[in-house]
């Protein structure tokens, strides 16, 4: 079930910025590499260049969004970039548990679209009802994404590791016990 939460809160948080989620789930993989990538085409994600790029092109991404040239989130190209990137970190997480990368793509994807909607909307009311320029509500929201994700992102390389020890810990103590 675990699994499932991190799929879903690392899908909506594509939602709200398209490049964060995989740029903070590849960061927290550098810091806790994960064995069960090794056969899976997210390997990559463990490797510095690759948190590097992510991150780079993440942060381009937080700026440009204050531009007013910036396009809607609900445009078609913007909301098929953030299903992606939602489908692309739910089976990332998926398959760092032996799980269905389908099943975590499809999960991280409708987060990802459903927070992509809640947050346009959200973002749109609030700029109306408050009378506060839409680049606070941006800046604001960059913030809530980053602070969760890092938490969501750490959360998932952590629960990783700790899963991975209690099992070597598990089998080096029925060895012990068989001898």
């Amino acid at each position: 079930m675990e699994t499932t939460y991190k799929a879903l809160a690392m899908g909506a948080l594509a939602g709200m910025r398209s490049l964060s989620a995989p740029a903070l789930l590849s960061r927290a993989l550098l810091d806790k590499q994960n064995t069960n990538l090794s056969g899976t085409p997210f390997r990559f994600l463990q490797h510095r260049y690759v948190a590097n790029t992510l991150t780079g092109l993440a942060a381009t991404e937080l700026l440009g969004d204050k531009l007013p040239i910036a396009p809607d989130r609900i445009e078609t190209p913007s909301l098929l970039m953030r299903a992606a990137s939602g489908a692309a970190v739910g089976a990332a997480v998926f398959a760092g548990r032996h799980k269905s990368m389908a099943e975590g793509a499809a999960l991280g994807a409708v987060a990802a679209v459903a927070a992509t909607y809640a947050s346009f909307y959200l973002r749109k009311f609030l700029c109306e009802k408050t009378g506060i320029a839409d680049p606070v509500f941006g800046a604001l929201e960059d913030v809530l994404v980053v602070a969760s994700g890092l938490k969501a992102a750490k959360a998932y390389a952590a629960l990783y590791f700790i899963l991975k020890n209690c099992r070597r810990t598990h089998t080096y103590g029925k060895r012990l016990h068989q001898r």
